[in-house]
């Protein structure tokens, strides 16, 4: 049950954190930064809910595994289109 308290509180921890990065700032990159701390929240506190019983269940874990290939695939396709905006920007 700690265990899982620990993920709970962390997960929120990360979330609430990305969610006040992405409020109060206007950095790009940062931006950027911030959406990928949110996604890696919400995967805690999804691993976290999906644990019973001290079982882990391998649905969960895919979802997961397959949230972070397209994290990387849309952090680097927004990573281009801020340096895109950052040179019309500076023009």
């Amino acid at each position: 049950m700690t265990s899982e308290l620990i993920y709970i509180c962390a997960g929120s921890g990360l979330v609430g954190l990305a969610f006040y990065r992405l409020a109060t700032c206007r950095d790009m990159l940062l931006r950027v930064l911030s959406l990928n701390v949110l996604a890696v929240g919400i995967a805690i506190l999804f691993l976290a809910s999906a644990r019973n019983a001290g079982m882990t269940d391998a649905v969960p874990q895919a979802f997961i595994l397959t949230g972070i290939v397209v994290l990387v695939a849309v952090t680097a396709a927004l990573l281009a289109l801020a340096e895109q905006i950052d040179s019309q920007r500076d023009e």
